[in-house]
C-alpha cells in the first residue's frame, strides 16, 4: 500500500496544482476581460457622443444653408414704382392727385399687375411720405396685414 501511496501522492499534488493554477489564470483572465469590457465601453460612449456632436452639427449646417437659400430667394423679390401726378379741373375744384403704380417682380419676371393708388394731394404735402404711406408691397404693409417684414426689405 506505501507503494501506491508514493506513486499517487505525486499525481495528486500535481492534479491539486494544476487545479489552483487553473482557477488563478482563470481569474487572471477575467480580470483582463473586465478591463478590456470596461475600455470597450469607453470607446463606445466616445463614439456615440461623437456621433450625437456630428448629428446636431449636420442638422445646424442644413438649417443654416436652408436659411441662406431661402434669403438669396427672397433677395430676388423687387418692386417697381413709378407715380404721376393727375390734376383733374371741374368748374368749382381744382383736384391735385399723386398716382402711385406698383409692381411685384422676381428677378426680371413681373409676379403682378400693376397696382395704381391714387392719393389726393393738399398744398405743400410731401410726395415721398405720401408713396410711401399708399404703397402696397412696402414692410410697413406686409407686417400690418401678417406677411414677413423681411420678404421685401
Amino acid at each position: 500500500m506505501e507503494p501506491f501511496l508514493w506513486i499517487f501522492l505525486p499525481v495528486f499534488v500535481a492534479a491539486g496544482s494544476a487545479l489552483l493554477a487553473f482557477y488563478i489564470m482563470q481569474a487572471r483572465l477575467e480580470v483582463a476581460i473586465a478591463k478590456e469590457r470596461e475600455v470597450l465601453a469607453q470607446a463606445r460612449a466616445e463614439i456615440s457622443s461623437h456621433g450625437k456632436i456630428l448629428e446636431e452639427k449636420v442638422r445646424a449646417t442644413e438649417e443654416q444653408s436652408r436659411r441662406e437659400s431661402l434669403n438669396e430667394f427672397l433677395a430676388d423679390f423687387r418692386v417697381e414704382e413709378r407715380h404721376y401726378m393727375r390734376e383733374s379741373k371741374s368748374l368749382f375744384q381744382n383736384k391735385k392727385a399723386m398716382v402711385l403704380q406698383e409692381r411685384l417682380f422676381f428677378r426680371n419676371i413681373p409676379l403682378s399687375k400693376w397696382a395704381e393708388h391714387e392719393q389726393v394731394v393738399e398744398e405743400g404735402g410731401d410726395l415721398v411720405q405720401l408713396a410711401k404711406a399708399c404703397s402696397i408691397f412696402s414692410a410697413k404693409t406686409l407686417a400690418e396685414s401678417g406677411a414677413s417684414s423681411k420678404l421685401l426689405t
